[in-house]
């Protein structure tokens, strides 16, 4: 069955302070560090933040985050959980994160998207009519940009380069992943230019996406670019027992759910829905670190994913719990899935 990375990620989701109400982003942020921190000490293999510009989510530059963590980090990887591409320039972003990667000693890692929220564009003057093309031309042109060489482009949404050198290089280059929340547009997009993927998976059940992963490695094999790593992303906490788990989870997590479905139009969430979305088949990785390890393994099995990434931070959950669920993540369900893996 082979082996398999296990990370987290985090948007930054504003929490709960001691006295139960919303903390300042400021002291979001620099909880977010300390729970990295903790990621680093229990054995976690990557870190993942993400980029929104929102009230409810605290950080809207990946790249200044990660870079704190760098420096108080030793040996985990640190990512972006995504960098909206389509909303940058594609040589800012590979100069922010070749920093990054110069800071930690080469542990930077670039995850590129739309993203599923779209206060970017407004915010920095670029039209929701574009969404696709731009994602797909500073996509092309960021694949250029981690070749390190002088590079030359043109395209609708920057202006030229011609024959540009972009600083500052990187020692041992940039790895750069695209995440894909279900296009088989963007599945094959990513294999086209030889890039790891990875799946945002935040409901239903996880074995639905094997066609995409399928699709991937096809594709692979059709362009020739050889294996790329291919990552699955989903939601979820850890905590002692799994009634244990669900109930800390459930309120933050009925509270995120009803905010966001204001804006698109969802229907409320019950508690019937949650639980099956904690149940075997479902999306969150929510339980006990038996039940949380038994998912990462069930979807592993059928995806043949070589990265997992728990969305370990859902909603205004307070950063006691959040630290507590790191823990028992990396202390007890990593090595239950790395234990259960080796020995086939």
């Amino acid at each position: 069955m082979g082996t398999i990375q296990l990370g987290v990620d985090t948007f930054g989701d504003v929490t709960l302070g001691p006295d139960g109400a919303l903390q300042s982003q400021a002291q979001t942020i620099r909880d977010l560090i300390a729970q990295a921190e903790l990621a680093d000490r229990v054995g976690l293999d990557s870190f993942g933040v993400g980029e929104h510009h929102r009230d409810d989510f605290a950080v809207s530059s990946p790249e200044t985050v990660l870079a704190a963590i760098a420096a108080r980090t030793e040996r985990i990887i640190v990512a972006s959980a995504v960098t909206v591409l389509s909303s940058d320039d594609p040589v800012r972003v590979f100069q922010r994160f070749a920093t990054v990667d110069a800071i930690s000693g080469g542990r930077a890692e670039a995850v590129l998207g739309r993203g599923s929220f779209t206060e970017s564009f407004p915010l920095f003057g670029y039209r929701l009519e574009d969404y696709e093309t731009l994602f797909a031309e500073k996509l092309e042109l960021f694949t250029r940009l981690i070749e390190e060489k002088p590079v030359s482009w043109s395209g609708r949404t920057r202006a030229a380069l011609d024959e540009q050198n972009v600083y500052p290089r990187t020692e041992t280059g940039l790895r750069t992943w695209v995440a894909v929340g279900g296009s088989p547009e963007s599945v094959i997009r990513t294999a086209e230019h030889g890039l790891p993927m990875i799946l945002a998976i935040i409901g239903g059940d996880p074995l639905r996406f094997e066609p995409f992963a399928r699709l991937f490695r096809d594709a692979e094999a059709k362009f020739g670019g050889g294996r790329q790593p291919l990552a699955v992303h989903s939601p979820g906490h850890v905590a002692a027992t799994d009634d244990q788990a669900k109930d800390e989870l459930w309120p933050h997590y009925q509270r995120m759910h009803a905010r966001i479905g204001r804006e698109r139009g969802w229907g409320p969430l019950s508690r019937e829905n949650f639980e099956a979305e904690a149940g075997p088949g479902g999306a969150l990785h929510v339980g006990s670190p038996e039940t949380v390890a038994a998912k990462i393994l069930r979807t592993h099995r059928v995806l043949g994913n070589d990265r997992f990434q728990l969305k370990y931070a859902n909603g205004t959950m307070p950063h006691e719990q959040l630290m507590s669920s790191l823990e028992l993540y990396g202390r007890e369900v990593a090595p239950i899935v790395r234990d259960t893996l080796a020995a086939g």
